[in-house]
């Protein structure tokens, strides 16, 4: 998708850099990049202890503590792709952004109970209620299904994105920016842990929030800092200037119906589905108590609110400045929008040289902000495959902190190794169906079974497996069966045709079946209380007493 815009020498609207501001890229990319990633590994824990592998000491206060989460929050997906939906689709891309900021409404409500009851991974958050391998398995099959696919969707974007702003082109170019990112990924996670992650996740929140600013500023500057011009400006490049800032306009060709149903069903999605990712739900796992965890997650909702506003802002520059058939041009889904409207407010390939680093900033967060949630993703994976498989269903009791930390090291490169090489295989194909299955495998399985183990007594071992199971297979069976899977051309496999669900998104139906089940395998699941036992006679002879 981004490989179509690098070619485009000299025309309006695309990423059109010269050789030098491409060298600065890369020399940003050196200088910026690597000391980071170095320091990250230096940063990373004196001893093998588990403890500090997984949480870092559960040390973080506050503020520090909402600067990573957000770091955790706000993925490359969110910067890029709701920036593309706003330039897009107007009125629907800003309810994703909003959705995004009320996703953390949702994880406020759990953050008490989860840090109260947490460990360091979701396995042991259930395992309280139920214990026992079968729901360690479980947990750890649930938590794969959600962090593999979002993991190739990460890499494939960072890749592509590399490839694009260094002039690369070509899939041998973009597997290549794969493999590297990854490389870098699995040596930071499997050496720093989660301190490492920490830093690198403050420096990324900072340098994001500053470079927002910086091209929010430029882009109202040249609109004289007026948002009514910028607004309607927008709206006259997205084509479609009635419409605009009117609901509706994403899933349009699906009919009103249909399409409603879809819209509803993405803000769903994305409210619980989010909040509910293994790496953003264990990250409050870092916070001293259940006070600081509500604390830490209040000053994200304020720090992710002004994200989103910025992104809304350039959002709307890119289809007042590029223009909305431009960019579908160059990408379909819109991702691309950020980095032509850098590179439109830089001047192309006229860019001075203080424009020019306008694009190494835009450039190096980006690229940051990728491997920042790539690395916490893969901890996050890979601390369920160790703590949940290896040390409490294969070696249960048997397994020491410094092998514990050890294993996860190796699951750590395991899971990135397994990424990467998916991530090259896929190149090319259409990413979509692989993010839609993330989130909507954290809102059917995840979210529902939390809901009921934190705050339902009655729930069981079979209610939990149920929702668990349950909803994994009906949110991956509906969405194989879904116009985003096959039977449409902007589907994974457009040759096919499988697609009897109608909706693109399946959180409407997959979450109250997991909840359904979820009672249900409680209710039926529960074990009447033994009879007492017959009061024992005395013997014959004995003492009566």
């Amino acid at each position: 998708m981004f490989r179509h815009i690098v070619l485009a020498a000299g025309e309006p609207g695309t990423l059109d850099l010269d050789t030098d501001t491409r060298s600065w890229v890369l020399v940003g990319f050196l200088a910026f990049i690597v000391p980071i990633l170095f320091f990250c590994v230096l940063n990373g824990p004196e001893r093998d202890r588990v403890n500090d592998f997984y949480t870092a000491g559960r040390r973080l206060r506050p503020v520090q503590g909402a600067l990573v989460l957000t770091g955790v929050y706000v993925s490359a997906a969110t910067v890029l792709g709701t920036s593309g939906a706003v330039a897009l689709f107007g009125f629907d891309g800003l309810l994703i952004a909003l959705c995004t900021v009320l996703s953390l409404g949702v994880l406020l409500l759990l953050s008490g109970p989860l840090r109260s009851r947490g460990g360091y991974t979701l396995g042991d958050t259930f395992a309280l209620r139920a214990p026992g391998p079968s729901v360690r398995i479980a947990v750890a099959v649930v938590t794969l299904s959600a962090c593999v696919p979002y993991l190739i969707v990460q890499l494939s974007g960072a890749g592509r994105t590399t490839a694009m702003l260094l002039g690369l082109s070509g899939p041998g170019a973009e597997q290549a920016t794969v493999v590297m990112i990854g490389a870098l990924v699995v040596c930071a996670t499997a050496f720093g842990g989660m301190r490492a992650m920490i830093a690198i996740q403050v420096v990324k929140t900072v340098v994001l929030l500053v470079v927002a600013v910086a091209v929010a500023a430029v882009l109202l500057h040249r609109f004289h800092w007026s948002p009514d011009s910028l607004i309607e400006a927008a709206g006259q490049g997205s084509g479609r200037p009635e419409g605009y800032m009117r609901p509706g306009l994403r899933f349009a060709a699906s009919g009103p119906v249909q399409g409603t149903l879809d819209l509803i069903g993405l803000m769903v999605t994305v409210v619980l589905g989010v909040a509910c990712m293994p790496h953003v739900a264990t990250q409050l796992n870092t916070a001293p108590d259940a006070a600081a965890a509500r604390r830490t997650v209040r000053h994200t909702i304020a720090i992710v609110g002004a994200v989103c506003l910025l992104t809304t802002v350039m959002g709307l520059g890119a289809a007042a400045l590029i223009g909305a058939e431009k960019i579908l041009a160059a990408d379909p889904a819109g991702t691309s929008s950020l980095l032509m409207l850098t590179g439109e407010l830089a001047g192309g390939s006229s860019a001075q040289a203080g424009e020019a680093w306008l694009v190494v900033l835009v450039s190096s967060a980006v690229f940051l902000t990728a491997l920042t949630i790539v690395a916490s993703v893969t901890l996050a994976a890979a601390g369920s495959v160790a703590h949940d498989l290896v040390t409490n269903v294969v070696r249960p009791g048997r397994t020491t902190e410094g092998r514990e930390v050890a294993a996860a090291r190796v699951a750590s490169a395991a899971v990135g190794v397994l990424s990467i090489c998916l991530a090259v295989w896929v190149q090319g194909w259409n990413m979509g169906f692989l993010s839609t299955i993330s989130l909507a495998v954290a809102s059917s399985c995840l979210l529902p079974a939390l809901v009921y183990s934190l705050f339902w007594r009655g729930f069981t071992r079979r209610g939990l497996l149920w929702t668990l199971y349950g909803g994994l297979g009906c949110a991956l069976g509906l969405q194989v069966l879904s116009p985003v899977f096959s039977g449409s051309p902007a589907a994974l496999f457009p040759e096919w045709d499988l697609a009897w669900f109608p909706l693109q998104t399946v959180a409407l139906v997959s979450l109250p079946v997991a909840f359904l089940l979820g009672w249900l395998g409680s209710v039926t699941g529960r074990r009447r209380a033994p009879a007492p036992p017959p009061a024992a006679q005395p013997a014959e002879g004995a003492a009566s007493w």
